[in-house]
């Protein structure tokens, strides 16, 4: 079994770019409506991990966070080098809500929402913690 994220946004064709872009996706196919050219289906990688995406089909309730008003989801991207991401993010157009910063759970992490409305957390292991040393970090900084 495996979890794909299926993505929708206003303007599939540029978020492709843009995650081509910021991210490094390669677009593995895409089937286009013959009636008005929008993506109705593509399958991109992202750092080895699947991904879908299609434009808006309000119709069958496909909609984008710009539609229904932002995103309760957030996208976790394990990556290699954060701060290298979130500035080719940001150029291509990412706002960067959280600048990256170590973590006390072992991350150095990022938070950014991409031009279509989509929250992604881009995290980068700096070190092994172990749950209980997580719990007991946490407690410290927050004077549990």
């Amino acid at each position: 079994m495996t979890l794909t994220p299926y993505l929708v946004a206003k303007n599939a064709e540029a978020a492709i770019a843009f995650y081509a872009e910021a991210f490094g996706a390669t677009e593995d196919f895409r089937m286009t409506d013959p009636g008005d050219g929008r993506i109705g289906h593509a399958e991109l990688t992202i750092a080895g991990s699947p991904m879908m995406l299609a434009d808006e089909y309000p119709d069958f309730g496909a909609l984008s966070p710009d539609s229904v008003g932002g995103t309760a989801v957030t996208l976790h991207l394990a990556l290699a080098d954060v701060d290298a991401t979130v500035a080719r993010a940001a150029a291509a157009g990412a706002l960067v809500l959280r600048a990256p910063a170590d973590q006390s759970f072992g991350e150095r992490t990022a938070t950014l929402l991409d031009p279509f409305g989509h929250r992604w957390m881009l995290a980068q292991r700096i070190e092994t913690v172990t749950p209980e040393e997580m719990q007991r970090r946490w407690e410290n900084q927050t004077g549990a």
